[in-house]
This record gives structure tokens, sequence and C-alpha cells, in this order.
């Protein structure tokens, strides 16, 4: 069962002092949650695959096909240091950035790593419409998505944080929690849970 999250005053004067990072698989609402998250703490919001697209001029699709996945995690390596200086801020990955141990490293020294844990039949029905997703252009993409979150969900579960996301809630309910997390860390000052 998992636990309602606790709620947060609208006049809590809240502020980060160190950068947060939201991982978790693709469909699990980090660049959702991190605008809404950016947003009440009144910092930047960073996306490390926008950035990517940005500055490749391709989608993430078009980067997978001319130039195949390992060129693209080494962009995106690249793109996370680069988003993680200056002052703190909430940046959202893509959902394979924290399957690199040196990624794992370099996020876990700069800022506060939460994950974002959905079940599968929750993250199938947001992903299932998407034609965005290279990695399930495949002839069975439930089953691709089913073995990638086996692949994947042993290696999310080293984030120190994690918020276990129900069915039910939206991208303010799954903020609160996330910020709960974020207090808890020492990230955020001016908010209790």
């Amino acid at each position: 069962m998992v636990e309602t999250p606790p709620h947060l005053p609208e006049d809590c004067d809240l502020r980060l002092v160190r950068s947060v990072v939201l991982v978790g698989m693709m469909g699990a609402g980090k660049t959702a949650v991190g605008k809404v998250l950016a947003q009440r703490l009144g910092v930047e919001m960073r996306d490390s695959d926008a950035e990517i697209v940005a500055s490749a001029r391709l989608t993430i699709a078009e980067i997978f096909e001319r130039y195949g996945e390992p060129f693209f995690r080494e962009k995106e390596s690249a793109v996370i240091e680069r988003l993680l200086e200056g002052p703190p801020c909430v940046l959202s990955t893509g959902g394979g950035a924290w399957m690199s141990a040196a990624n794992r490293d370099l996020l876990a020294a700069r800022a506060v790593v939460v994950w974002l844990k959905v079940d599968l039949d929750l993250l199938w029905s947001r992903v299932k419409h998407k034609s965005t997703r290279p990695l399930l252009r495949t002839a069975n993409p439930r089953a691709t998505l089913a073995d990638l979150y086996a692949q994947r969900e042993p290696v999310y579960a080293l984030a120190p944080y994690c918020v276990t996301v129900a069915p039910d809630w939206t991208i303010e309910t799954t903020m609160v929690q996330v910020l709960a997390e974020l207090a808890r860390a020492g990230a955020v000052e001016g908010y209790e849970p």
C-alpha cells in the first residue's frame, strides 16, 4: 500500500540548496513532475533530453537512427555534466542516463537523486501511444518495455531516494512527495514533511 503524500501549504517559503535529479523509466513523469517542482521552488528546470535535441537539432529517435545508442549515451553524459554546473536546479534525465556508472557517480556527487518508481502497467498506459520512444520501436513494444523495466529496476534502486508513484496520483501529488524526500535529504529548506 502506498502512503498518501504529505500536504504542502501554499505559504511555504522554500529554498533549494542542492540540485535534484529525477531518474526513472520513460513515462515515469520525470519532466512533468520536474517542471512543477522547479516552479514551486523558483529554480530552473533542466531536461537532458531536451538539451540533446536542441544541440543536435535532431529528435532523439533521429539521433538513435543515424548514430546509434552509444553515441547518444556519450552526448547525454556530457550534457548532464554541463547542466549540473551553476546554481541548484531541477534536472530531468532520460530513462537510460542512470544506467551508466559514471553518470551515477556524477549525479550522486552533485545532486540529490530521486527515483520515480512507477509500476509497469502505469508506465505502459503512459507510453503506448507515443511514437517518440526509440527504444520501443519494436515488433512488441509492451514486451520491450517489460524487458527494459526488468533490466533497469535494480539499477534505479541504487538511487538514494525513491518515490513510489500511485496510479491515482496527480503531478502535484507526486511533486509534494518528491519535495518531502528532498527535505529529508537536506536539499530543501523551509519544509517539514
